[in-house]
C-alpha cells in the first residue's frame, strides 16, 4: 500500500468494516428466525424477546469493557476472540430444543461476543488510526453495523423459509469466520505498528501508558464513568442514544417481521423493507459522518431524532401497504443510526484521548439498554395486547423528547474550560 501511496490505516478500516457487518448479521438473524421458534417449540414472542432481550443487554453492558479490553490486550485478539465466541454460541444453538438454552447461547454467548465488537470498535479504530476524515470513518463503520443488521434479513429469510432456521444460521456462521481470518491477517492495534501516524497528523504517536493489572483493567471503565459523572453534557448523551436504541434495533430490528406479519405482509417481503431500510441507512449515515466533520453536531442529532419519531408515529398510519413501507423505508432508514458520528464527535471533543472510547463506551451502553427495553417491552405488548402499536408511540414520542434534549448541551467553545473538570 505504501509503494501505491495509500495509507493502511483504510485497510484496517476496511477489515473492521467487514467484521462489524458479519457480526451485524448475527445480531439481526433472530428477527428473521422468531416466527420458526414459535412454530418448532411452542415458545411464546415474550419467551423469546426474553432471550433476545438479554442478548441486548449484554452486547451494551460490554462496551465500555470491551473498549478497556481493546486499550489493553490490542484490537485483533479482541476481535478474533469474539467471532470464535459468536460463531460457537449459533452453531451450538442449531441443536436447541429448551428456551433456557436460547437465554443461554443467544442470550449469553452471542450476546457477550458481539459486545465485544460493538461500536466502541468502529470509534476506537476511527480515532487512533484517523484526525483527519475521522467522521467519515465513524460514519463508514457504524453504516457497517446497522446495515449488516438489515441486509442479510432477506436471504436469511429466505435461506429460512426454504431450508429451515438452522440452515440460515449456518450461512451467519461461516460469514462469520471469514471476516474473523480477514480480521486476523489485516488488523494493527495502532498506527505506529506500520510505522506511520495517524492519518492527517505529522507525527508518530508515543506508545500509550500500559495497565498490567487485569483488576485495574477491569476497573477502567468503573473509574472513567466516576470520573464524567458531573459531566452534564455526558448525561444527555447517555439518556438520547438510550432513546436512539430503544426507537431502533430494539423495536424495528427485533420485531419487524413480526409486526409487519400482523398486517398481512410476507416475512421475505418484510425482511426486503428492512434491507431497504438497511441501504438508505449506508447512505444516510455514511453522509452524517461527512456532515459531522462540517457542521453543529447538536443540530444534526435534533434533526435526526425529531424526524425519526415522526417517522415511528406515522407508520401505524401507513396501513402497511407497498407505498406506506416505501416511504417509511426512505425516511426511517436514511436515520436508522445517523446519530452515532456526531454522539462520537461529541464525546471526542468533549472527554478526548484514550479516555473517549471508554465515555463512548457507556454512552453506547445505554443504547443497548434501551434497545433491551424496546425488545422486551416489544414482546410484552404482542402477548399481552396482541399488537405492536404501544412500543411504536412510546419510541417515537420519546425521539421527539430526545431532539429538544440535545440542544440543551452547550456549545464546545463554552464548554473547554469544562473538559478539563468532567
Amino acid at each position: 500500500m505504501a509503494a501505491r501511496n495509500l495509507y493502511y490505516g483504510w485497510a484496517v478500516a476496511g477489515a473492521t468494516f467487514l467484521v462489524m457487518l458479519a457480526t451485524a448479521g448475527a445480531m439481526g438473524a433472530p428477527g428473521v428466525i422468531m416466527v420458526p421458534l414459535e412454530k418448532e417449540f411452542g415458545w411464546s414472542a415474550a419467551d423469546i424477546s426474553s432471550a433476545l432481550a438479554l442478548r441486548i443487554l449484554l452486547f451494551g453492558l460490554m462496551a465500555p469493557f470491551s473498549a478497556a479490553f481493546i486499550n489493553r490486550f490490542g484490537v485483533r485478539p479482541v476481535v478474533t476472540t469474539a467471532v470464535a465466541m459468536i460463531s460457537v454460541g449459533i452453531l451450538l444453538s442449531l441443536l436447541m430444543t429448551e428456551v433456557w438454552q436460547l437465554v443461554a447461547l443467544w442470550g449469553v454467548v452471542v450476546g457477550v461476543g458481539t459486545g465485544l465488537v460493538a461500536l466502541v470498535l468502529g470509534a476506537t479504530v476511527a480515532t487512533r488510526w484517523f484526525v483527519e476524515r475521522r467522521g467519515l470513518v465513524v460514519g463508514m463503520l457504524t453504516a457497517s453495523t446497522a446495515t449488516g443488521q438489515l441486509v442479510f434479513l432477506p436471504l436469511l429469510a429466505k435461506l429460512t423459509q426454504d431450508y429451515g432456521w438452522r440452515t440460515a444460521l449456518a450461512f451467519v456462521a461461516a460469514m462469520l469466520l471469514v471476516a474473523g481470518l480477514i480480521a486476523l491477517l489485516v488488523l494493527r492495534d495502532r498506527p505506529r505498528d506500520v510505522g506511520l501516524p495517524p492519518y492527517g497528523a505529522r507525527a508518530i504517536d508515543p506508545p500509550p501508558a500500559q495497565v498490567l493489572s487485569l483488576g485495574a483493567m477491569m476497573a477502567n471503565p468503573l473509574r472513567v464513568l466516576y470520573d464524567v459523572r458531573a459531566s452534564y453534557t455526558f448525561w444527555i448523551l447517555f439518556a438520547t442514544f438510550f432513546i436512539c436504541g430503544l426507537s431502533t434495533n430494539g423495536l424495528i430490528q427485533t420485531h419487524w417481521v413480526s409486526l409487519c406479519g400482523d398486517y398481512g405482509v410476507a416475512p421475505v417481503a418484510a425482511a426486503s423493507a428492512l434491507a431497504a431500510i438497511g441501504a438508505f441507512d449506508f447512505v444516510g449515515t455514511i453522509l452524517s459522518g461527512w456532515l459531522s466533520d462540517r457542521y453543529d453536531n447538536r443540530w444534526l442529532l435534533f434533526m435526526y431524532y425529531g424526524l425519526r419519531g415522526l417517522s415511528l408515529l406515522a407508520l401505524p398510519f401507513t396501513g402497511f401497504s407497498v407505498v406506506g413501507l416505501s416511504a417509511f423505508a426512505v425516511f426511517y432508514g436514511l436515520d436508522w443510526v445517523a446519530t452515532v458520528p456526531p454522539t462520537v464527535r461529541l464525546t471526542a471533543e468533549r472527554f478526548g484521548g484514550e479516555r473517549a472510547n471508554v465515555t463512548f463506551g457507556w454512552i453506547y451502553a445505554a443504547h443497548m439498554l434501551g434497545a433491551a427495553a424496546a425488545a422486551l417491552g416489544g414482546g410484552i405488548s404482542r402477548t399481552q395486547f396482541l399488537t405492536y402499536l404501544p412500543s411504536l408511540y412510546v419510541a417515537g414520542v420519546a425521539c421527539v423528547i430526545a431532539a429538544g434534549l440535545v440542544l440543551t448541551i452547550a456549545r464546545p467553545r463554552a464548554r473547554v474550560a469544562a473538559v478539563a473538570a468532567a
